[in-house]
């Protein structure tokens, strides 16, 4: 389908940046950050020890695709911005327990991939409309995408020393999206690591997981 470019506005990459910015929060998105779309230099060596290490276990998947999860460009031809997004997932009200039986918070509701990906889809389709022709990729946990570096990178949030990307507002109770982009956009940089000397979560943990910070 042809798009009608009759009202089309070629609008500088920071104008571009609040548009998108403004669509994620009218499509329920809590957080929207952006990077340009390079190869994750830090995480390179960091990603590799960990997998040396053994610490993936037996989601032998993580050993896949190592280049594709440090460069979107493999993944999306000509990409050139990362869209970092967060969904809230944190519940109203807590389920009560049944046989001293837990569900996690984010299993509370419907399946998270596919409720994200339709908003990310619909995402792609408003882009295309105000800007016109472009080609994007949305993610959600179910790709090589190292969702949590670019998360950081984007200004979403900082990793705690339990390995998770941590927000001010709202702790990690949220989901982790992404939209791979060919469009140049004004990037946002990464916030301070709030954790300071705080060591709750390693001292918490009843599996002593977490052997030094940062590392699980």
């Amino acid at each position: 389908m042809e798009l009608d470019r009759s009202s089309e506005v070629i609008r500088p990459k920071d104008d571009r940046a609040r548009l998108v910015k403004q669509m994620a929060a009218d499509l329920g998105f809590s957080f929207c950050g952006i990077s340009k779309a390079e190869f994750l230099e830090e995480e390179a060596p960091r990603l590799e020890e960990w997998l040396n290490r053994g610490y993936q276990g037996q989601m032998k998947y993580l050993e896949n695709h190592f280049d594709k999860r440090l460069d979107p460009r493999l993944l999306v031809p000509g990409a050139k911005s990362v869209i970092s997004l967060l969904y809230n997932y944190y519940p109203a009200a807590d389920l009560a327990r049944e046989n001293g039986l837990h569900v996690a918070k984010y299993a509370y509701g419907e399946d998270y991939h596919f409720v994200i990906k339709d908003k990310l889809k619909t995402f792609l389709n408003r882009l295309r409309e105000k800007i016109g022709d472009m080609d994007g990729r949305a993610f959600v946990d179910s790709a090589p995408v190292h969702e949590r570096a670019w998360a950081q990178k984007s200004g979403l949030g900082w990793v705690g020393k339990n390995s998770l990307l941590l927000n001010r507002q709202m702790g990690s109770f949220f989901f982790l999206a992404e939209l791979i982009v060919d469009l140049e956009l004004e990037p946002d940089g990464p916030v301070k690591d709030y954790c300071g000397t705080c060591t709750a979560c390693m001292d918490a943990c009843p599996t002593e997981a977490i052997p030094e910070p940062y590392v699980v």
